[in-house]
């Protein structure tokens, strides 16, 4: 048999991976290699939550033209309109204010409404920061037996980590020994658009 054949025939069965398709070499920097593993890992062997979307799983890249934009130094009532300064404090760049560490953050689109009196409503995008650790009192995203949901994080009263919704329609996750948890990431702020 030749070279060329002995290759054709090599490796695994397509369709016979975790992905249930076939695959293809890809070269990616060393750098990202932990990112896309979690990536997949993501698509290929966990459920997905009733307050996330994975479909809408967004990588951060800071973007190739710098964007400032005015950030005028009055505060703008949300009730009858008052007159604006006519001076501008700063120019803020979008990026550098919703992003602390570009390499670990990314972004999911919220689907339900566990978290909505903590200001987390359907089609809010989530930033999630895996640089930060997860203290008492943050909104995590996190990996409960295999589902990912986003809480927040409290201690109950054997000190065990209790995820709890921020809507009295849904009942705390009490974890549990021999519950699989994990907490991916800190949820640092959200982005809404109305329009």
């Amino acid at each position: 048999m030749s070279d060329t054949k002995t290759k054709a025939k090599a490796g695994r069965p397509a369709g016979r991976n975790a992905y249930g398709e076939s695959t293809v070499p890809m070269r990616i920097p060393k750098s990202k290699v932990t990112q896309i593993k979690d990536f997949l890992r993501t698509y290929s062997t966990i459920g997905l939550s009733d307050n996330i979307d994975f479909n809408e799983h967004m990588v951060v890249a800071a973007p190739d033209v710098r964007v400032e934009l005015p950030l005028y130094s009055s505060n703008v009532s949300a009730g009858f309109p008052s007159p604006c300064d006519d001076h501008i404090a700063k120019r803020l760049n979008i990026h550098d204010y919703l992003v602390d560490q570009e390499d670990a953050t990314f972004l999911v689109t919220i689907t339900g409404l566990s978290m909505r009196d903590a200001g987390l409503l359907p089609k809010d995008v989530a930033i999630v920061d895996r640089s930060k650790n997860a203290k008492v009192g943050d909104i995590v995203l996190a990996v409960v037996n295999g589902e990912f949901t986003i809480k927040q994080l409290t201690l109950g009263n054997h000190e065990q980590p209790v995820l709890l919704p921020a809507n009295p329609d849904f009942t705390p996750i009490e974890i549990k020994d021999g519950m699989d948890f994990e907490i991916w990431g800190v949820v640092t702020g959200s982005i809404r658009k109305y329009t």
